[in-house]
């Protein structure tokens, strides 16, 4: 019984620390030390969240997946930085299946002509140590319109999982839906959209 007692206590240490030991090999939270270059989304590890207010009652909550884009990063030079997002319509997800097909057709984002989401950065402004304010031109349902993200630089480095040299940011925003002509159920279904982002960025070898 002793022995059984302490093999799992050293077994249940060892997966507590692991996640710790990761972090601690893998990602720095200096913006000083991320490595400039050219970078690209990873994917699997990328979300563009949202969310809208519901009947003045809720949130209700989405998200896109199947993120692709660019960045260009010289953490001495934060202003010159430049990103180019590009977001599948087709990929939202609300966990309501019925919803996310309403989403997709015509009335609402019409993925079918509007397959894409653009996101292309015009200008960036150092906010802070590690903030910084995305200006740039958003492309949605088929109308562009400037849009300002205010993102937070997380931590870089080798992720112990894949190698790659990797940057995490998190960003948030807000746009008014109605901007981009998709206006059904305004205003009981809220107008305004909030942004809620979790970007990584692997370097390009």
């Amino acid at each position: 019984m002793t022995f059984s007692f302490f093999k799992t206590a050293l077994i249940s240490a060892a997966l507590v620390g692991a996640p710790t030991a990761l972090l601690a090999q893998g990602a720095d939270p200096a913006p000083a030390a991320a490595q400039a270059g050219s970078y690209t989304v990873e994917p699997g590890h990328t979300r563009v969240g949202f969310s809208v207010m519901h009947f003045g009652f809720t949130e209700y909550y989405g998200e896109f997946s199947g993120v692709s884009g660019t960045l260009s990063l010289d953490p001495k030079k934060v202003e010159d930085a430049r990103l180019s997002v590009s977001i599948p319509v087709a990929s939202i997800d609300t966990t309501n299946d019925t919803l996310d097909g309403e989403l997709r057709d015509p009335t609402w984002f019409d993925a079918a002509k509007y397959p894409k989401i653009t996101f292309v950065s015009t200008k960036v402004t150092r906010t802070g140590d590690r903030t910084a304010d995305i200006t740039g031109n958003l492309t949605f349902h088929g109308v562009t319109k400037p849009v300002t993200l205010h993102a937070s630089y997380n931590a870089g480095g080798v992720n112990p999982m894949d190698k790659a040299y990797t940057l995490g940011f998190n960003a948030t925003g807000t746009i008014q839906r109605s901007d981009f002509g998709v206006t059904k159920y305004v205003p009981v279904v809220g107008d305004t959209v909030t942004l809620r982002i979790s970007a990584a960025f692997e370097k390009a070898k």
